[in-house]
């Protein structure tokens, strides 16, 4: 990332992947809620034509929150956030750890690295991520998606059952379902994500706006949630619809897309906008404050020697 002093000791490869993995899952603990009444928002126009009905259960990101409660209980808003955070620790670890060490590459080990290289960087983290932990995603948005019944019925009983009943019944590739369009989401995500925070964190620093502190990384990390909601929700509903979908349900990723054009017209790939905006708005803010602050206390720790 942009702003190191020349006195600042350069923060190593293996400081950058632990820190963005602790950071990530902090910044899920606290955003996990949005993201479970994101992934409810999306599919229901797909659980409104299986069960044949025009009735609207979840209405806006605090009515979706309040209706699990009601129904589900509080700790329905926290379902899968075992694979949540598994997923973070490995996946935000690649696209976001390495993410310098990638620009580095493209460089050729140069400091300057131009918009190009940069997106370039994004693609290529955000690819090897989802390709390392695409299951963890699986499982996350299965348990995400699914509302308990009146009795108490569930589909998997834990983490580790989910793993072996999706290998089970769908076979391991069913583990790696939706892995394309997962990669596309995370390709525009990851791109869109790190690069804006690079150039408007450059940016205020380059016009001596703010210094390189707390309000300059909420600053940055705020405008890094906003441009990446709005390129990505389209490919993430589409993600999230066939990742949870049933077994034959659609034959590929772009198959349910126009399925969701033809049935729910155009808005739909912007279904779960406001929680999508409000989790990774904050999921931002808070991942990119805690990974510069842990990147920060990692090196003035001379003792700290790398797990890697």
């Amino acid at each position: 990332m942009v702003g190191m002093k020349p006195r600042d000791i350069a923060p190593s490869p293996a400081v950058k992947f632990f820190g963005a993995g602790t950071a990530a899952c902090i910044a899920d603990l606290v955003t996990f809620p949005l993201d479970t009444a994101k992934v409810r928002l999306q599919i229901q126009g797909e659980a409104q034509k299986a069960e044949g009905t025009n009735a609207k259960k979840y209405r806006g990101v605090f009515g979706t929150i309040s209706t699990m409660v009601r129904t589900e209980g509080p700790r329905s808003l926290y379902n899968g956030l075992v694979a949540g955070l598994q997923r973070q620790m490995s996946f935000a670890s690649i696209r976001i750890g390495l993410y310098d060490s990638m620009k580095q590459f493209y460089t050729r080990g140069t400091e300057s690295a131009g918009i190009v290289t940069r997106l370039m960087a994004g693609c290529t983290t955000g690819a090897m991520a989802v390709a390392f932990a695409q299951p963890t995603d699986v499982v996350k948005v299965r348990f995400q998606a699914h509302a308990r019944s009146a009795d108490g019925g569930r589909r998997y009983n834990g983490t580790l059952h989910a793993y072996k009943t999706i290998a089970r019944d769908e076979g391991v590739r069913g583990l790696w379902k939706g892995c394309m369009p997962n990669i596309t989401r995370n390709a525009i995500v990851n791109c869109s994500e790190l690069v804006t925070y690079d150039v408007i964190k450059e940016l205020i620093l380059k016009y001596d706006l703010m210094t390189d502190n707390l309000p300059c990384h909420l600053t940055a990390g705020f405008g890094a949630g906003f441009c990446t909601t709005v390129v990505a929700s389209p490919v993430d509903v589409v993600k999230t619809r066939f990742m949870n979908s049933g077994c034959g349900q659609y034959n590929s990723a772009v198959q349910c897309a126009f399925s969701m054009l033809r049935h729910e017209g155009p808005t739909a790939f912007y279904k779960g906008f406001l929680p999508s905006f409000l989790r990774l708005g904050s999921w931002n803010i808070v991942m990119f404050v805690t990974y510069e602050q842990i990147k920060r206390a990692m090196i003035r720790t001379p003792q700290w020697e790398s797990p890697f």
